[in-house]
């Protein structure tokens, strides 16, 4: 989609609404034909999808951060043919996955429809509507009514993230516990196999074509780098494609899932990493990371960044949270809103599993987050100043009050609410907001804010505001410190030196902070009599 062309005179007719149009390749951008525009609701944004045969074209209508959706079809042979509006309600998502013409009874698939005469032709369609955790169904494009469908892949007990349709077998990516599995079903829905992932990790990608005999999906665990793997869709065998040369040690280190109770008696999954032999003396350097927002999981994912603190001898932690995606909808829901404070609270009892267990103790015990991750450490280290030893805030929604008042942020009403919709909804966003909760006199944790001049998702306001009142309110030695990128914005885009330098602050400053001994300083420093012995 495009915002081309711009009005001759932008004070008259202001080009504020997302648009669609047909391009054709070689062609100057001002031939361009308008598909489809919805000038009434500026809010509005696209996606869009063109079926295999080249002649149908799927436009998916989004409003906000919200996964619910609209669904319309367009016939792509007829310039002047209507929208068709398949599902036009923000009740579910929908996701068009392929088609097929159904031709008589030696049909496998007739049956399953009841159809045994005349071809009928069917779409098939990922949805959550009145299943949180996933499902695929058929419809018959002429007749989309919810009367009409034909449940192909029921909704089952772990969330249905993905579907793609690709050589006549439909693949279905479960999350299990913040882990992936990944299943084959035959189009009316059959169980075949699964699709033998080489490690516990995230699979993604299973792309192609109805008619495709083969897909290709990558593979990337917590010590496995992103690798290519061939998928044949009928023999179900796997064979590697491409691998990356990283230079470690797989074997060196350990990945572990440990499950806690929040506050209010909720499991939550955490994974944990570190070097093989790590002694529990509960005193080891210890990063906490979170998210927990917008139906966003976490799952296992290669990092060299993260290997760097590993080697050094740290633990990295990883706690899946109430607001992400994890267990569906449901587990979504409850970290929204006015229960928003279950996420805080996760992942604060992830914290205290970590020291209870041993792992850590409070002042070497650093949280980290970005963007809704940014909030999460900012609301629970003015919750909880004297659980962590130190607090990396990045580009962070650290004024919830009035975050929808600038750039985007009106499109995260849906997972925080905003303080002018009922005073119930004020009174959830103050409690937890992280500028308005900073008390004067209080001892806070060494901090390290990050934001970039050219953030217009996240304005540099948040992190600005935080900062000032911070280094106003604390009391004590510890560092209050506010790192701003120029040139760049909320993370995506920027340069490789510009990232490496970004992460290497991120790291140097946990270092400091929770007293971990380099390599070099450990060369330098005189022996212990600990040591000698």
């Amino acid at each position: 989609y495009s915002r081309y062309p711009e009005p001759e005179n932008p004070l008259e007719s202001l080009n504020k609404h997302h648009k669609i149009y047909y391009h054709e390749i070689a062609t100057p951008q001002e031939s361009d034909r308008l598909v489809y525009e919805r000038p009434d609701n500026p809010d509005m944004g696209f996606g869009t999808q063109i079926n295999d045969a080249g002649d149908t074209l799927f436009i998916s209508v989004s409003q906000g951060t919200d996964a619910k959706n609209r669904l319309y079809s367009k016939d792509l042979t007829q310039p002047e043919a209507p929208v068709v509006k398949l599902f036009d309600a923000f009740d579910g998502a929908y996701y068009f996955l392929g088609e097929k013409v159904i031709k008589d009874e030696r049909d496998g698939l007739a049956k399953a429809f009841g159809k045994k005469r005349a071809p009928t032709h069917r779409y098939w369609i990922y949805t959550n509507k009145d299943a949180p955790k996933g499902r695929v169904i058929a419809i018959d494009p002429q007749q989309p009514q919810e009367e009409n469908w034909v449940e192909i892949i029921p909704e089952g007990e772990h969330v249905m993230e993905e579907v793609s349709l690709t050589g006549d077998r439909l693949i279905a990516k479960y999350l299990v516990d913040a882990k992936y599995e990944v299943k084959v079903f035959g189009l009316n829905g059959e169980e075949e196999g699964v699709v033998p992932l080489p490690d516990i990790g995230s699979a993604w990608g299973f792309g192609g074509k109805s008619n495709d005999p083969e897909t290709f999906f990558a593979f990337s665990g917590f010590t496995s780098p992103t690798s290519i793997f061939r998928f044949n869709t009928h023999t179900r065998e796997i064979s590697e494609w491409k691998t990356p040369e990283v230079a470690f040690e797989p074997g060196e280190f350990v990945t572990k899932q440990v499950f806690y109770d929040s506050k209010d008696g909720t499991k939550v999954p955490m994974f944990l990493i570190h070097k093989k032999g790590l002694e529990l003396n509960g005193d080891q350097p210890t990063v906490l990371y979170g998210y927990g927002g917008f139906n966003i999981s976490l799952t296992p994912s290669f990092s060299v960044s993260r290997l760097a603190w590993l080697e050094m001898g740290g633990v990295f932690a990883i706690a899946n949270l109430r607001g992400g995606g994890e267990y569906g909808e449901e587990w979504h829901d409850a970290g929204t809103k006015t229960q928003k404070q279950n996420v805080f609270d996760d992942f604060i009892a992830g914290a205290e599993w970590l020291i209870a267990n041993d792992y850590t103790r409070p002042a070497r015990l650093g949280i980290m987050g970005g963007s809704n991750g940014g909030l999460l450490v900012g609301a629970c280290m003015t919750q909880r100043p004297e659980l962590f030893g130190a607090a990396v805030p990045a580009v962070g929604v650290l004024d919830m009050l009035r975050y929808h008042k600038f750039t985007i942020g009106w499109a995260w009403a849906d997972d925080y609410g905003t303080s002018e919709e009922s005073p119930e909804m004020f009174t959830a966003l103050h409690a937890y907001s992280p500028l308005h909760n900073l008390k004067a006199g209080t001892e806070y944790p060494p901090t390290m804010i990050f934001t970039a001049d050219h953030d217009d998702r996240v304005v540099p306001a948040h992190s600005f505001k935080f900062a000032a009142q911070l280094q106003q309110d604390h009391a004590g030695v510890n560092p209050v410190l506010i790192r701003i990128e120029t040139r760049a914005g909320h993370g995506g885009g920027m340069p490789v030196s510009m990232r490496m330098d970004l992460i290497a602050d991120q790291y140097a400053f946990f270092v400091r902070a929770l007293g971990m001994e380099t390599d070099a300083e450990k060369a330098t420093r005189e022996p212990s009599e600990e040591d000698a012995q």
